[in-house]
């Protein structure tokens, strides 16, 4: 029986790709500051899918796939970046930690299993999910590990990884297990052409500024393009925004990986106004959702100016960052939410500063205008 031709491989965006002022604009409605790194990141991907969605009109000039490497410290907005990429092109994405992953034939996760999370995420369709994103968080923590004496000690779960992710970064038809590869060995495999999934890499890369700084204050770079005396606007610029291939080789990172990940963005750390703006501004801000969280109750959650201001102060030299804000919310938060289900006629919740720095719990406010706390208050009130 003759079987019917395979249908041509149809991109999913192909119908109209965004172009990078629209992406940028979707980025920044959900990422607060980063405007270069949100930039570099608009003009990357759409190059990238522009790529496969011209994949159908063959040239002489072949053009080859640019992976993205983020580096910046932790709760700066990395993950959200690459998740709100996807969630703006309409593609499968996944998320994977480089820190579980080991060489093939160790104890730990093989680098196969990050593709089978992207073709879950697609529903199992293959063809789908070879148009996805895959996010590689903590890429830092599979670097070269200093000391290793290489002819005794195999690094299984740093350079190791670093030779068994090249070839499913720069491309190739991969073979995955469905169902896990080391327990379920006997099982069919699904083939997966990786040469148009985007890998976006991200890390915290803890060292890297000092290994960045050295090079600059020697004024030399082995690397002919690099050389040569910076400029004054460039001594303006973070360290890491002046990273170069060299200072990841030296990182510990192997020459082939750098070459595959040639897009870098350095990300700035947040202050205290960025993180004022993480409260209150993109789509999904913290504050927008307990405030969805508290009017399904009826309630009409209010926070004062001065209590943004405080929340952003704690969370300023916090080392998560970012993420450091819905731990404070939460926290002044918690005894109103564990009580108000169970109290009636409450219409307004006000948080102020002095209930973010932990001195009172927020003032409910009745149908009747009554304000009252939960505290000795709500115990009055209640018998």
């Amino acid at each position: 029986m003759e079987e019917d031709p395979e249908p041509p491989s149809i991109e999913p965006q192909q119908k109209s790709p965004l172009v990078p002022k629209d992406i940028y604009a979707n980025l920044d409605s959900y990422v607060v500051a980063q405007e270069k790194a949100k930039k570099i990141l608009s003009v990357a991907v759409y190059n990238h899918f522009k790529r496969t969605w011209n994949a159908s009109n063959p040239t002489n000039v072949e053009l080859e796939k640019a992976n993205i490497l983020l580096v910046g410290p932790t709760g700066c907005g990395k993950t959200l970046l690459a998740e709100t990429l996807a969630h703006t092109l309409e593609v499968p994405f996944a998320v994977c930690d480089a820190t579980s992953l080991t060489e093939s034939g160790y104890v730990g996760e093989d680098v196969e299993n990050i593709l089978l999370r992207l073709i879950q995420a697609a529903d199992w369709d293959v063809s789908l999910a070879e148009h996805g994103i895959i996010y590689i968080d903590e890429l830092d923590k599979i670097a070269r590990k200093e000391g290793v004496n290489r002819s005794i000690t195999r690094d299984v779960s740093g350079e190791g990884v670093q030779q068994e992710l090249l070839k499913i970064i720069e491309g190739c038809v991969a073979n995955v297990p469905p169902q896990g590869g080391r327990k379920h060995p006997h099982q069919e495999f699904l083939q997966i052409d990786t040469r148009n999934i985007l890998f976006i890499c991200g890390g915290a890369f803890d060292g890297l500024e000092g290994v960045v700084s050295r090079r600059l204050a020697s004024g030399t770079s082995r690397l002919g393009f690099l050389a040569g005396s910076r400029s004054q606007d460039q001594a303006q610029e973070s360290v890491l925004n002046q990273m170069s291939p060299q200072d990841l080789l030296e990182f510990g990172f192997i020459p082939e990986m750098v070459g595959r990940l040639p897009v870098t963005v350095a990300l700035e750390p947040l202050d205290h106004n960025a993180l004022m703006r993480v409260l209150t501004e993109p789509k999904n801000a913290i504050v927008k959702q307990y405030q969805q969280l508290f009017s399904i109750d009826g309630v009409e959650l209010e926070f004062t100016q001065d209590s943004l201001e405080a929340a952003a102060e704690s969370a300023v030299g916090h080392p998560t960052g970012a993420r450091c804000l819905r731990y404070i919310i939460e926290s002044a938060l918690l005894d109103v939410m564990y009580e108000l289900p169970s109290i009636e006629g409450v219409v307004r919740c006000v948080v102020d500063r002095d209930v973010i720095d932990g001195n009172t719990t927020p003032t409910l406010v009745t149908q009747d205008g009554e304000r009252f706390n939960i505290s000795l208050d709500l115990e009055l009130k209640s018998a």
